[in-house]
């Protein structure tokens, strides 16, 4: 799998529901509106339903904040200190995941799959679908709802800046056929048009470039503190150690130097369209 890839027991998440409740108790009791709260906290009005909901980890930053604005007695820490599970997500990705939620900026370069971030409701589908050892329905669809719920981070946090870099061979597997395929290149293209998102593609005709060790990630936290995160099969690592993050950042600089110009990369993905 990509580097979101899922658990294959993901299951309901009874602490993050019971925090949801807390939270949304402690925010009604304050009669703030989910529009209100949201504002205070600077997180947006879908992030603060998702928590409530039990549907999204809440980050540190969150949960400071909201114990500021809501005088929750320290409860909302403590609670969160319980909070163990994100539904359909792997244990090895959550804390990569919440650090998702706070970036202010987040490169990925994928070799493998089309970063979950990219992947419409049909390829990821075909992902969870074609899994071994295979997953039943009911976890196949809470890891596609897990995946789709991530998926908002570019609209839900328009001042981060997300950079992609794809191998084009990635597309021209086809993987769930040519009609998935089609709808996943429209996908990326739509995205690709936010203000906050620049995608390129790494051509075949690159023969060779700094990305050959394998996928990567990397993001700058709002104390401008980077991280980096590298997955192999069913284990994933987080990196904070400088040097190592410096070499990941001369790395990805250089792929992005190698990689088709976001127009160009534009041009090559029509293309490829069309062609199907």
């Amino acid at each position: 799998m990509a580097a979101d890839t899922i658990s294959s027991e993901p299951g309901p998440c009874e602490s993050l529901r019971i925090f949801g409740a807390v939270l949304q108790g402690f925010r009604e009791r304050a009669d703030l509106t989910q529009e209100a709260f949201a504002r205070r906290v600077r997180y947006s009005v879908h992030f603060v339903a998702s928590v409530e909901q039990g549907r999204r980890l809440p980050p540190a930053r969150f949960v400071e904040r909201a114990e500021e604005v809501l005088d929750a007695f320290g409860i909302l820490q403590k609670a969160a200190h319980r909070v163990t599970r994100q539904p359909g997500l792997a244990a090895w990705f959550r804390q990569w995941a919440g650090l998702e939620e706070l970036a202010i900026s987040l490169y990925t370069y994928e070799s493998r799959l089309i970063p979950g971030l990219l992947q419409t409701e049909a390829y990821a589908r075909t992902l969870f679908e074609n899994r071994v050892p295979p997953l039943s329905d009911e976890q196949v669809d809470a890891q596609l709802a897990a995946r789709q719920e991530r998926q908002q981070l570019p609209r839900d946090r328009p001042n981060t800046a997300f950079s992609f870099i794809l191998e084009e061979h990635m597309l021209l597997r086809r993987t769930g056929g040519a009609e998935t395929t089609r709808g996943l290149i429209d996908h990326v293209l739509e995205v690709n048009a936010m203000r906050n998102v620049e995608v390129q593609v790494m051509p075949l005709a690159r023969e060779v470039h700094s990305g050959l060790n394998g996928p990567m990630q990397l993001l700058e936290t709002p104390e401008n503190r980077w991280f980096g995160y590298v997955e192999g099969q069913e284990t994933g690592q987080l990196i904070s150690d400088p040097k190592t993050i410096s070499v990941l950042q001369m790395r990805y600089a250089k792929l992005r130097s190698q990689a088709l110009t976001p127009e160009d990369s534009v041009g090559l993905l029509r293309q490829m369209r069309g062609a199907l």
